[in-house]
């Protein structure tokens, strides 16, 4: 019976994937350009997210500076193909040791000495003003001037170069997505996962039970940075510029954030899911307050503020593990 039950969740949970995946490879055949970008958008927030997801939402280790590692990636890669001509894809090979090894200093400096918790989180904000501090007064990237990607009309894509029209990018960060879906779920499933979760739930009793919990905690900050990486390198090469402030700044971490805690922390689905729900609504407050020639500047913040109170009171597991219920699928996406 048991078996009967588990075999069922688990169909159900593969023909959800498969409907949601086979619903956005199509989606740029349906919709126009300002819905494929407001897709894209939603799909780097859910890729980072599930970045993030790997050091809090697996091993418990709270990331308020995130941004770091995005600004990290971005400034890598955009450096390498601006200064030298290198492709982005192998300014990737460069972005990301440089990303991890940043996260292993963060990481070595709070296990080692002991700093956990909420000092651990405002560690890694002090670490990411720090960089946009540096990058900000560093001239081989233009300071604060801004580093600018040069822009030409292609008469096709460049998928080497990451140089095209809105629909490449797309199917890039849709696969990006579904490669960080599929590690991170590789990465739940297996002995390090399991190790993660037993020191997020109780680090005194996973060391009491002999695991190294220092060593495991420096994977899951080194391998949610390395990840992290690519986001960087995309935003650099969709958006063609980075500045200090926007890509280190704590908004573009509050950013990466809210999407897994709305949909659930800890979770395969909650991520994709809470990128969907916040950047989706944002984006249509914004087209109705355009539609009724309302100007409220910082009226997004107050709305993912609203969003998030709403979950914290109502829904404090997220979105999805309560869905998921409703749907008769895993809640962890397993």
């Amino acid at each position: 019976m048991i078996a009967r039950l588990t075999t069922g969740v688990v169909r159900r949970s593969t023909v959800l994937l498969a409907l949601l995946l086979g619903a956005l490879v199509a989606a740029p055949w349906f919709v126009n350009d300002y819905l494929l970008t407001v897709l894209i958008l939603i799909l780097y927030f859910a890729y980072a997210g599930q970045a993030w997801n790997i050091m809090m939402g697996f091993a418990g280790q709270l990331s308020l500076g995130h941004a770091i590692y995005v600004g990290l990636g971005g400034y890598v890669a955009a450096t390498l193909f601006v200064r030298f001509g290198v492709a982005p894809w192998l300014g990737l090979l460069a972005a990301i040791p440089i990303a991890a090894a940043a996260g292993a200093f963060i990481g070595f400096l709070a296990f080692r000495f002991g700093v956990a918790g909420v000092y651990f989180a405002i560690l890694t904000i002090a670490f990411a003003e720090f960089a946009r501090i540096g990058f900000d007064h560093w001239d081989l990237v233009n300071a604060s001037s801004g580093l600018f990607l040069p822009v030409r009309e292609y008469a096709h894509n460049d998928l080497w170069r990451l140089r095209g029209d809105p629909t490449m990018f797309y199917y890039v960060i849709l696969a990006a997505t579904v490669v960080a879906f599929a590690l991170c779920r590789l990465l739940l499933r297996s002995r390090v996962g399991y190790f993660w979760l037993a020191i997020r739930e109780d680090e005194q009793a996973a060391r009491a039970a002999g695991i190294d919990t220092f060593r495991y905690k420096m994977y899951a900050v080194m391998i949610s940075a390395a990840v992290t990486a690519f986001a960087g390198v995309f935003y650099a090469f969709f958006y063609n510029n980075l500045f200090p402030e926007q890509v280190f700044g704590i908004s573009r971490s509050i950013g990466i954030i809210l999407g897994p805690i709305i949909g659930g922390v800890g979770t395969l689905f909650g991520p994709i899911l809470g990128a969907f729900v916040l950047t989706g609504l944002a984006e249509t407050l914004n087209s109705v307050m355009t539609a009724f020639g309302l100007d409220l500047p910082g009226a997004t913040q107050v709305f993912y503020g609203i969003c998030l109170l709403l979950v914290v009171v109502a829904l404090p597991d997220g979105v999805w593990p309560p869905l998921a219920r409703r749907l008769g699928v895993a809640e962890d996406g397993k």
